[in-house]
């Protein structure tokens, strides 16, 4: 109840500060890309509950009729002029305090991934299901440490993170993180991350 009572607070509070921000990201996709400037898709929550995410659109929209369900990897095509500074930055990800609000995610938690991806990956990497006992998160150990996953070597190391959240998870755990993903986004290397909030490397 703790947790779910903080991430409300924060959520809240953290969206009418970024309110500005995805307004003036909104404004640059619309000049650049036809379409919608926000979009959602299906992902996997607590349990394996299936919610719809938000996020701000970076690619062209429809995408994925061409390219079929994949992931994006260095310099992918289908990413719109300009929008590779708002993935970078983490701006097209700000809609998702409002799922954090509706209870879909938290703020911190395992990378909430996409149902078509689940059953590939529960093959070939064990004990991925697990990632799936806590709700899934905006960040995360995994989140500011690793890179976007672009193959299911990116998916094992970064399963190594989850996992070691899942099994301490805890509320000063989630506040250490949270310093850590401000720290992250101010450019601190994730090296010093982890030996500043005792986080695995």
């Amino acid at each position: 109840m703790m947790k779910r009572s903080i991430d409300c607070a924060l959520a809240f509070a953290a969206l009418i500060l970024a309110a500005p921000v995805m307004l003036v990201a909104v404004l640059a996709i619309k000049c650049v890309s036809r379409g919608p400037c926000f979009y959602s898709q299906t992902r996997m929550g607590w349990d394996g509950k299936p919610f719809r995410i938000f996020k701000i659109r970076t690619m062209h929209h429809d995408c994925e009729k061409t390219s079929g369900v994949c992931w994006s990897g260095p310099g992918d095509a289908r990413v719109v002029p300009g929008a590779r500074v708002l993935r970078s930055l983490k701006v097209d990800e700000l809609p998702q305090l409002w799922n954090v609000l509706r209870g879909d995610m938290s703020l911190v938690g395992p990378r909430p991934e996409r149902p078509e991806f689940r059953f590939v990956l529960e093959q070939h990497i064990p004990r991925y299901g697990d990632r799936l006992l806590v709700p899934q998160g905006i960040t995360g150990p995994a989140q500011i440490q690793l890179a976007a996953d672009c193959d299911l070597e990116d998916v094992r190391r970064k399963l190594v993170l989850d996992l070691w959240y899942v099994e301490n998870a805890s509320l000063w755990l989630d506040i250490r993180i949270l310093m850590g993903t401000a720290l992250y986004m101010v450019g601190v290397p994730c090296r010093w991350l982890a030996r500043l909030l005792g986080l695995p490397k």
